[in-house]
């Protein structure tokens, strides 16, 4: 088809040329596949033509980050690319092209304003995927810049709704495994970029009340939230060179719903950070979700280190005794002191009051031994100066001051204690540390 191969063309100059780039900006180009959009409910329109125009709108809106307000706003294009995801799906449903076994129901969604009980998903063909794809692309570059916290009335009802669609996305089947990561990476790049406000509609009031349906916690439908999670693990068995780029946008993303919403919080904490049970072995050793991300927590790639330790600090409530619990001092020890919290307390009080930690038989039988460095149970261990003299006992002492201190002069280590903003400050003499604890005590 010759529009196809035009836009084709136009796509490869726009990609590899700024002077096309500036010309497609202010020639009508960006107006005139807006106003194509309209059109897209007309089933004559192919699949390709659709693909290449978002393709298009996205190489203008990443390329020309100046037009992206334009294009937001004065062009009504967050609107009309909602209605374009939207279109994907309903057109799914109304042909019955759905997926046993998912279930989907959206308040903020058309689906959910119309229908009384929950329905199959839709199950997107490839070509779908792509498009959706493509529009899920663009509408990141239009929100990447957005003042999440300084929304007026109407814009946080539009956000509203998009996450309401993007929980219909969510849930979506496709019709091969690669496709259906796709659109769920894309998804939740752009769930990144929205208020904390909106991720409420990643959960549904249950219609029907299923016992037996695990994902159904306080009244609320979670099936999305455990996509998201079951998404994370799958991510975690990829090659540990690809973390940063795969795993920063979905542990943001669970981060983010954790502090907005204590439901969400609460769901996700009982699946990430069960009742302690598992005290005998260190928590970064394992292959339990909690495992893995403890382990992570030591990752010497600083964004994934960071991140991770955030979301498991945010599910503890930003408690340091209950994270310290859980993933063991050691572990914890780079992000409080990052944050001052060396010394305990708790970072943020937006937080629920009431306990969530309900104590299993395993740790309170061994909760006295538990080594709060390790995070783990340790077997007593011989006083190493058991039977030595007071002269004795004081000489070792000074032969370790005198060797730290000679490690310190020759460079080879830093000292180290904590300030009085709970962060780790260096020390010009080894016997500030003997200060540092006199006055701990």
């Amino acid at each position: 088809m010759i529009i196809v191969e035009a836009q084709k063309c136009l796509c490869n100059l726009v990609y590899n040329s700024s002077f096309a780039q500036k010309t497609c900006c202010y020639n009508g180009c960006i107006e005139g596949i807006l106003l194509r959009l309209r059109t897209y409910k007309d089933p004559k329109i192919p699949h390709e033509v659709k693909f290449f125009d978002m393709r298009m709108l996205f190489l203008l809106t990443a390329l020309c980050a100046e037009i992206r307000p334009k294009v937001r706003c004065q062009l009504h294009g967050l609107t009309y690319l909602m209605e374009v995801l939207d279109l994907i799906l309903k057109d799914n449903l109304s042909q019955g092209n759905t997926s046993s076994g998912r279930r989907i129901f959206s308040k903020g969604s058309r689906r959910g304003r119309s229908n009384q009980e929950s329905c199959n998903a839709p199950c997107l063909r490839d070509e779908e995927v792509d498009t959706a794809c493509e529009v899920l692309k663009v509408l990141f570059n239009l929100t990447v810049t957005t003042d999440k916290y300084g929304l007026d009335e109407e814009e946080e009802a539009h956000y509203m709704r998009l996450v309401s669609i993007l929980h219909d996305i969510i849930l979506s089947d496709t019709k091969t495994p690669e496709k259906r990561e796709d659109l769920l990476s894309h998804t939740i790049d752009l769930l990144t970029n929205m208020p904390m406000s909106s991720y409420e509609e990643l959960m549904t009031p249950v219609v029907k009340k299923d016992e037996k349906n695990p994902n159904v916690y306080e009244g609320m439908d979670m099936e999305a939230i455990n996509t998201l999670l079951a998404f994370l693990e799958k991510r975690l068995e990829k090659p540990h060179k690809t973390y940063q780029e795969i795993l920063s946008p979905d542990v943001t993303t669970l981060s983010e719903c954790s502090r907005a919403n204590s439901t969400i919080r609460k769901f996700l904490k009982k699946r990430v950070l069960p009742p302690l049970k598992d005290v005998m072995n260190r928590p970064e050793e394992g292959t339990t979700l909690r495992n893995r991300l403890v382990k992570l927590m030591t990752s010497p790639v600083f964004d994934v280190k960071e991140l991770v330790a955030d979301f498991l600090f945010v599910l503890c409530k930003e408690n340091v005794g209950r994270l310290i619990k859980y993933t063991g001092y050691g572990n914890a020890a780079g992000l409080l002191a990052n944050r001052g919290l060396m010394l305990g307390g708790k970072a943020n009080t937006n937080y629920s009051s009431d306990s969530e930690d309900s104590d299993t038989e395993e740790y309170l039988k061994y909760k006295d031994r538990i080594n709060p460095v390790l995070g783990c149970y340790q077997e007593p261990a011989p006083n190493p100066m058991e039977g030595m003299t007071e002269e004795q006992k004081e000489y070792e002492a000074m032969q370790l001051v005198n060797m730290m201190d000679k490690m310190s002069r020759d460079g080879l280590i830093q000292p180290l204690r904590v300030g009085e903003d709970g962060r780790p400050e260096p020390v010009e003499h080894i016997l500030q540390l003997q200060e540092a604890i006199q006055d701990s005590n």
